[in-house]
């Protein structure tokens, strides 16, 4: 049971019905959140199981972190800590928009994918000669939030939604695992003719080959964890707001002035930020979820927008249903390109 609760000698954490104002004023530390006993538990417990089916000893140690992450080098899963609570999931998604990983589906690909990081690391498998010549070396240098992604390409497998394998070598693989530990997943079928079904007999291999072998790198120092996070939520939720609602700046005029006329078309021609602003619900979603790219990032952009056609006083020049259409493609190949910034080559 966790601490608060057992000092109030209630089933109720102490800030869990507070309002968002007072609930942000708390230290991460102080909630106290645990993974036993939260809904993360039973999910944890089936990763666990998963591994097993496999025939795998490795059992990678999960904690509740600031985000999802394997730190580097570091055989360990973190979880978001807001996933341990269902206030702190409310809370989340009033912040950000969205709760990553609330729904078991989503939350059991995240954990499969973190821990085929944790078992790369935990057996230096990148040290392998097949490794580099499969997946490619560890030191090419990325960003997680700006790749060019290639939907069609065949040299990787599709397991996250944003084609998240093509971001890095470490990606790649931490992907190619994940989706062969997905129970039902016929993946010789469905990858036959792909360049990824190599990579795929790879992973059976390899794993086949380590399944009762204890690992190389063990334990590690528990890197932002919620336990020591000593911010306050307030402090947290500026920071993360601030870090996705930056991350896509551009000049938008023409932009703008291509979707949109100076000039009213008809006396009943609508302003081309409140059609914006009464549509941005309707686009984050959409846009978020073909992207890929955080409810936030897409919900601060069409803010920007719809303040800018405010000022050049701007109006629809065509009806609704077609310029909606033309917005939406408009903004997410404008939030693809702003987050490109490098190209790559097929290989």
């Amino acid at each position: 049971m966790d601490e608060s609760r057992q000092e109030s000698g209630s089933n109720v954490m102490p800030w869990e019905n507070l309002p968002d104002p007072e609930l942000l004023k708390w230290r991460i530390c102080d909630l106290k959140v645990r993974i036993e006993g939260s809904p993360i538990e039973s999910r944890v417990q089936k990763l666990y199981d998963d591994l097993a089916a496999r025939g795998l000893s490795f059992r990678p140690p999960c904690y509740l972190a600031t985000e999802w992450l394997t730190p580097d080098r570091i055989p360990a899963v973190g979880v978001p800590f807001y996933l341990a609570h269902p206030r702190l999931q409310r809370l989340e998604k009033s912040m950000m928009l969205e709760a990553e990983g609330e729904k078991e589906e989503e939350c059991m690909k995240l954990l499969r994918h973190e821990t085929g990081h944790a078992i790369n690391y935990a057996y230096k498998l990148f040290r392998k000669t097949r490794w580099r010549e499969l997946f490619g070396p560890m030191s090419m240098d990325y960003d997680p939030h700006s790749y060019v992604m290639k939907p069609y390409s065949r040299q990787f497998v599709i397991h996250l939604a944003d084609n998240y394998a093509q971001v890095h070598p470490d990606e790649d693989f931490a992907e190619t695992f994940a989706l062969w530990l997905t129970p039902g997943v016929d993946w010789r079928l469905k990858y036959k003719g792909w360049a990824a079904l190599k990579k795929l007999e790879y992973v059976d291999h390899i794993m086949a080959e380590i399944a009762d072998r204890a690992p190389t790198v063990r334990g590690g120092p528990r890197y932002w964890s919620a336990s020591r996070t000593r911010s306050t939520l307030e402090t947290y939720y500026r920071r993360k707001q601030k870090e996705f609602g930056e991350g896509y700046k551009g000049f938008y005029d023409p932009i703008l002035l291509k979707l949109f006329s100076r000039e009213p078309a008809s006396k009943n021609s609508v302003r081309a930020h409140r059609f914006l602003s009464s549509y941005r619900k309707e686009l984050v979603t959409t846009i978020s979820r073909w992207s890929r790219i955080p409810k936030y990032s897409v919900h601060e952009l069409i803010k920007r927008l719809s303040s800018r056609a405010r000022d050049l006083n701007l109006y629809l020049r065509e009806d609704e249903t077609t310029a909606l259409f033309s917005v939406g493609v408009c903004i997410n190949s404008l939030l693809l390109v702003e987050r490109s910034d490098y190209g790559e080559s097929e290989t």
